[in-house]
């Protein structure tokens, strides 16, 4: 199958089809019913099926601008249906001579299409989304549990570098 000149240029699989582009209000189900599918530790069942506190937070976020829900489709899919999703934030601080850093959250891809690189696809977008902001770094934390995807974001470049806290309120 041919590869875009982007696949290409980053050494990443082709993903035929794949479209990566901002949330839209009918995509929230999907995005809730993909994280609830993939939660680990304490988020496991902390999903909840009344869909008004996550249409809030969507809002909220559309509204303040620095946090992106991304959406990621395969060819054929429409509003509400989702192949994976992540948020992408945009931090302003001191460090790093006030350049702004970029964080990626809710990385997540329908267990049933894994494996087929729309998970590289996804990273190398918020990176290239991070680059255009001025960012000097992307980081990401991911759930101890998951060792498959620590060896995935090792695999396109990320480090291991940093032991986080959280403390559930």
């Amino acid at each position: 199958m041919p590869q875009t000149d982007d696949a290409r240029a980053s050494n990443l699989p082709p993903a035929e089809g794949l479209m990566i582009e901002p949330a839209g209000e009918a995509d929230v189900p999907a995005c809730v019913a993909l994280m609830s599918a993939n939660a680990t530790g304490a988020r496991v069942g902390q999903e909840v099926e009344d869909l008004a506190p996550y249409l809030g937070a969507f809002r909220r976020m559309k509204g303040g601008g620095r946090t992106v829900l991304y959406v990621a489709r395969l060819a054929g899919m429409g509003p509400g249906e989702i192949a994976g999703m992540f948020e992408l934030t945009i931090l302003d601080g001191l460090s790093f001579a006030g350049r702004p850093r970029a964080q990626v959250e809710s990385v997540h891809v329908d267990p049933a299409l894994r494996s087929q690189g729309l998970g590289a696809r996804m990273m190398a977008f918020a990176e290239e989304r991070a680059r255009e902001e001025g960012c000097v770094l992307l980081q990401l934390a991911s759930n101890a549990a998951r060792t498959r995807a620590h060896a995935f974001y090792e695999r396109i470049g990320y480090d291991r570098s940093h032991l986080g806290f959280k403390k559930v309120l």
